[in-house]
């Protein structure tokens, strides 16, 4: 059973950086592609960013000037650094991992595993 725990979100003031991280076990991590969604206030989830077993990566175009997505292998564990937040970042973030995939994937029904999220709030 895969299990993914997400940390780091707060908040925060406009303008401001934070690193989201998530945690995976319960399965052997190279396996897997990971990705970040979002459900901001009032909308449907969204993908964020993808990274394949390989370490490619994938964006949704408008966040890759301001969004990060990496992994560290050692530690099983992935991370999201977002720069410049505004009030329209707010929302959960969650983490989320599929297996057999070849490389990245920002759909949603790619996705087996979730974590339980972490609360990110921008003031203005």
């Amino acid at each position: 059973q895969v299990i993914l725990v997400e940390s780091g979100g707060g908040d925060v003031p406009s303008g401001s950086s934070v690193i989201l991280s998530c945690i995976f076990s319960g399965d052997t991590f190279s396996r897997y592609a990971l990705a970040w969604f979002r459900q901001r206030p009032g909308k449907d989830r969204e993908a964020v960013a993808s990274i394949g077993r390989r370490g490619g990566t994938q964006y949704i175009p408008p966040l890759q000037l301001r969004f990060s997505i990496t992994k560290d292998n050692t530690r099983n564990m992935i991370h999201l650094q977002m720069n410049n937040l505004t009030a329209d970042d707010t929302g959960v973030y969650f983490c989320a991992a599929a297996q057999g995939l070849g490389g990245t994937s920002t759909r949603r029904a790619d996705y087996r595993y979730w974590g339980q999220g972490t609360q990110v709030t921008v003031s203005s």
